[in-house]
């Protein structure tokens, strides 16, 4: 960690209330100790010129980069995805499981769980998202339905075990049996549950929200749909004010229409932009592996070999372009979609999500097209563009 102070000067900071202007932020010791328009001349600056200055994003939902995946089970892979999402200004990530056999996924956990307790060469492991096994076959997208299981307190109690304690999202299916005593028992652990690959009714699904679930998976796939009849999960979703929603913003998974009427109905700070990255990312157009399935990505588009959408190769600052452009929202508010909004999902938005006093020193530096220059942690350049 740096621990001489000093100043960033950019000229536009995006702080969590406005954009500044030529603005100054001092980090001490990996920490934002002072935000203002005139440095204290005793510190060292270090001048971003013409850059953004954006709090460091983060992917809530992402399963994989540059060929590794959360499902390989390994250090090692963990490691490739928290470097490769520290060029694009991802400072923090939950890896997401995928629907496998048992023991694969027990082996998953385990090792996101050791991860999410050791510093990485790039972005941190904030914790496990379960997305997987507990779902319905109507909706099951990519994920291979002969690994489907009940959903069981024993159960949430082994990957809650074997994540030694990291796990922090569960998406689940809410027509089953029992499910909404299980999504109790989540909260009461302290477990974000969102409804995903499910077939549920809109007054299942507002059943569910009202037990306790927060929101739903990488809203509109994957999930009953919106019927006048029935509003389905993404109508309950859309229609509950505390609930948040992932959005996939590659113009792919969402029309852009459909992602300006999630905006209306949903505003800027219950939006989460998500990635839902596999292990594709980065790389070029080919075969690749989801979980138990093969992928095939054509024009940087990830489908299953029955044409289901599967995961993407998406990247979260694209994700944040793609819906100031699509949807023509201020940049601080889908800026937010990427950070702030996660962090406070997560509960950690006193200490991550946005450029405020006393919060950790987790930036991205952009260009004017918004591409990622540079990446910091803790007050530590992480990551630099050889151009930078």
């Amino acid at each position: 960690m740096q621990n001489r102070p000093y100043y960033l000067k950019s000229a536009q900071v995006l702080t969590e209330d406005a954009v500044k202007t030529n603005y100054f932020v001092l980090v001490e010791n990996g920490i934002i100790t002072d935000m203002s328009d005139t440095p204290n001349p005793e510190y060292e600056i270090i001048d971003l010129g013409d850059s953004l200055l954006i709090p460091g994003l983060i992917d809530l939902h992402i399963h994989g980069r540059e060929g590794c995946d959360v499902m390989d089970a390994t250090l090692s892979s963990i490691e490739t995805i928290s470097s490769s999402l520290a060029k694009h200004g991802v400072t923090g990530f939950l890896a997401t499981t995928v629907t496998a056999n048992w023991q694969q996924t027990l082996d998953a956990f385990t090792v996101i769980g050791r991860a999410s307790k050791q510093k990485l060469p790039g972005a941190q492991v904030l914790g496990a998202y379960n997305e997987g096994l507990f779902f319905t076959e109507t909706h099951k997208g990519a994920h291979n339905e002969k690994f489907f299981l009940p959903l069981t307190k024993e159960r949430v109690d082994a990957i809650y075990n074997a994540s030694q304690g990291s796990l922090k999202v569960m998406a689940l299916a809410p027509e089953f049996q029992d499910s909404l005593e299980i999504i109790d028992y989540l909260v009461s652990l302290g477990v974000k549950v969102m409804l995903g690959h499910t077939n549920a009714t809109y007054q299942q699904s507002v059943d569910a929200l009202s037990a306790g679930a927060c929101g739903g998976v990488h809203i509109f796939n994957g999930m009953s749909g919106i019927h006048h009849r029935d509003p389905g999960c993404a109508g309950a979703v859309l229609l509950d004010e505390q609930a948040v929603a992932e959005v996939i913003a590659d113009g792919v998974h969402l029309h852009p229409s459909i992602m300006s009427l999630i905006y209306r109905l949903k505003g800027p700070k219950k939006i989460a932009l998500i990635s839902d990255c596999i292990n594709a990312g980065g790389f070029n157009d080919g075969i690749y592996r989801l979980g138990e399935l093969d992928v095939i990505v054509k024009n940087g588009i990830a489908r299953t070999q029955s044409g289901s959408l599967a995961g993407s190769t998406l990247t979260l600052d694209k994700s944040v372009k793609n819906f100031v452009d699509m949807v023509n929202v201020p940049l601080l508010e889908a800026i937010h979609m990427a950070s702030l909004v996660p962090a406070t999902h997560l509960g950690l938005d006193n200490i991550l999500g946005s450029i405020a006093l006393n919060k950790r020193a987790n930036f991205a530096v952009l260009s004017s097209e918004l591409t990622v220059k540079a990446t910091i942690i803790d007050g530590d350049f992480i990551y630099r563009h050889p151009d930078f």
